[in-house]
């Protein structure tokens, strides 16, 4: 047999066992729950990957969902979100959970009040300001304020705010906040806060569970026990108060 003739065998037999291989591969992980992962304000999709790394590492399937938080209009995250997590393939029997990190949660929220998913699960929200955040009420006029473009400017404590368009919960919810106890921000952000997001903001009526970690706004995402206790909500439905 002249050797052409057997490199092409052997490519035909490698690609058969290689196909067979990959397809076994899509078989096992289209059982996996989904977790669609929704960054913070001023972030992309890299803010959350350790904490989608660990979600994996317990099972999920993860998406990572990107946005142009800084010049993008709420419209217009709220349209570009609805097209990512529409167009990604989901098999019908597997479950489809949400997890955001501060703006990533009323993102997540939004869509939720917009859209109708099939076999929906749970939804974690990190440190995610539900009735917005009176940084922004303090400083609205301020240049730098306005340079952050006009999700930023939404994000007020005003009946006119993007929080405060977004209906209740429908669906189990758990949140998780953040608190600071050596900040110095009583003048525009009295009471508990994690250094962004004050205490009170996070919290949502007809949610079904909530926990409080000492940790800043930012480094929530990080905190490998606030992973462990999403991981948990998406499991159970409620975070593992033995860990507390």
């Amino acid at each position: 047999m002249k050797a052409w003739k057997k490199i092409l065998i052997i490519i035909i037999a490698l690609s058969i066992i290689l196909g067979g291989y990959y397809l076994f591969l899509w078989k096992s992980t289209s059982d996996e729950d989904v977790v669609f992962m929704l960054h913070g304000l001023g972030r992309n999709k890299s803010a959350m990957v350790l904490l989608g790394s660990r979600l994996m590492e317990a099972g999920f399937h993860v998406k990572q969902v990107g946005y142009h938080s800084l010049t993008q209009s709420p419209d217009e995250i709220l349209a570009d979100v609805t097209q990512q997590i529409q167009s990604y393939p989901v098999a019908p029997e597997q479950t489809i959970n949400f997890v955001g990190h501060s703006l990533g949660g009323l993102m997540i929220r939004a869509y939720l009040d917009t859209n109708e998913v099939p076999n929906l699960g749970r939804v974690v929200l990190i440190g995610t300001p539900n009735k917005g955040t009176p940084i922004v009420d303090k400083f609205r006029e301020e240049w730098w304020m306005k340079m952050a473009g006009p999700m930023t400017l939404a994000l007020g404590t005003d009946a006119e705010s993007f929080p405060s368009t977004i209906g209740a919960p429908y669906y189990p919810i758990g949140l998780i906040a953040g608190v600071m106890t050596d900040l110095e921000n009583e003048q525009f952000m009295p009471g508990v806060d994690d250094g962004v997001v004050p205490l009170e903001s996070v919290q949502l009526e007809g949610s079904r569970d909530m926990i409080i970690f000492e940790e800043n706004h930012t480094a929530m995402r990080f905190n490998k026990e606030i992973s462990d206790q999403t991981i948990a909500f998406l499991i159970n439905g409620e975070f593992n108060r033995q860990k507390e």
